[in-house]
């Protein structure tokens, strides 16, 4: 099985910018679609960004269109989240989550369909 770790969360203003990074280790990473999701106090855990195995098909979440980019580097074995124009409302406790896709080109958006998760990092943007 694959081991996520996240990082990169932290406090930052509203307008500003962070970058997450999910690193993976004890599998071939290329193997594995990815997903970042994240949860607020009180709320559901939502996906907000899937890619898949090769990194050339991603999805978004209305809500972070234009605004968040994710990626991937099968090489470094890391998937990136880049957030700007960071909004009081993207604060919450964000994860990175990955499923085995041997044979699949796509992403997956509902967390069930994701078996691996890491530990979440706290993202908190102020007003």
């Amino acid at each position: 099985q694959v081991q996520l770790v996240e990082s990169g969360g932290g406090l930052v203003q509203a307008g500003g910018a962070l970058r997450l990074s999910c690193a993976a280790s004890g599998r071939t990473f290329s193997d594995y679609a990815m997903g970042w999701f994240r949860q607020a106090p009180g709320n559901e855990r939502e996906l907000i960004s899937a890619i898949s195995r090769s990194g050339r098909r991603t999805y978004y979440r209305d809500s972070v269109q234009g605004r968040f980019t994710i990626s991937r580097d099968n090489a470094k074995n890391t998937m990136y989240l880049q957030m700007s124009s960071l909004k009081p409302e993207d604060t919450a406790v964000y994860y990175c989550a990955g499923r085995t896709d041997y044979f699949g080109t796509g992403y997956y958006l509902r967390d069930h369909d994701y078996s691996y998760w890491g530990q979440g990092t706290q993202v908190t943007v102020s007003s």
